[in-house]
């Protein structure tokens, strides 16, 4: 059985992404939470990767850290469960879309920390974050365009660049970020997909508040 160590449903984007994929694609796993913030985090993570963070996936002696080593490795192991389009000129390019999210994008990330308990309110961003946010948003309509036919999702059905995504969506969603048409439609199919809600209903449950993800700190704010 594969097991998947993740950290806080709340705040961890990068375990909310192997999870998600293998939920929506029916692989099972089983699931190991270390919260971020226990004292013995590092200890803990350092026994089963050598980078010491989440997530982690372990397949028998195979031990693969990194998000999108992980789905690299499903899609190796398991070819049949869609975690990349079956067409060949589709796959390389959510392949080259997921890698963008793993390599950039970081002026949003930095000001806009995934956060699914906290209510759905605007900000004010840097003109780098904004730039990445049209960033995906063409990408997104890219993909939508060329792609998406066949469902919702970036190459219709859910795949491996949607679980990628699904962080993003959701910072656009809490921060009230606007968005073209295309990719606001996008948002909202993510947030509806069965095991992002499944992901999110157990997020609002955790109670542990990290302060370098809640952008209004001292004060938590809480749906």
């Amino acid at each position: 059985m594969l097991r998947l160590i993740i950290g806080n449903k709340n705040y961890s984007s990068w375990s909310l992404r192997p999870w998600l994929a293998m939920t929506a694609l029916g692989i099972p796993f089983e699931e190991e939470l270390v919260p971020l913030d226990a004292p013995d985090f590092k200890a803990r993570m350092r026994e089963r990767s050598p980078a010491g963070k989440v997530p982690v996936l372990i397949d028998g002696e195979a031990v693969v850290w990194e998000s999108s080593a992980i789905l690299e490795h499903l899609a190796e192991r398991l070819p049949d469960r869609g975690i990349w389009p079956a067409e060949p000129v589709a796959r390389a390019h959510a392949r080259s879309l997921a890698t963008e999210m793993h390599n950039g994008f970081g002026a949003l990330r930095s000001v806009a920390p995934m956060n699914l308990w906290r209510p759905i309110e605007p900000r004010a961003f840097p003109d780098e974050a904004l730039k990445d946010v049209r960033r995906i948003a063409r990408r997104w309509g890219e993909a939508r365009r060329r792609f998406g036919a066949g469902g919702d999702y970036l190459f219709g059905a859910f795949s491996g660049a949607d679980a990628m995504y699904a962080p993003v969506a959701s910072r656009i969603r809490t921060y009230a970020i606007e968005v073209d048409e295309v990719a606001a439609a996008y948002v909202e199919a993510i947030h509806a997909h069965p095991a992002f809600m499944a992901w999110k209903e157990a997020a609002l449950k955790e109670t542990g508040a990290l302060a370098e993800d809640e952008v209004d700190w001292p004060i938590v704010k809480r749906v």
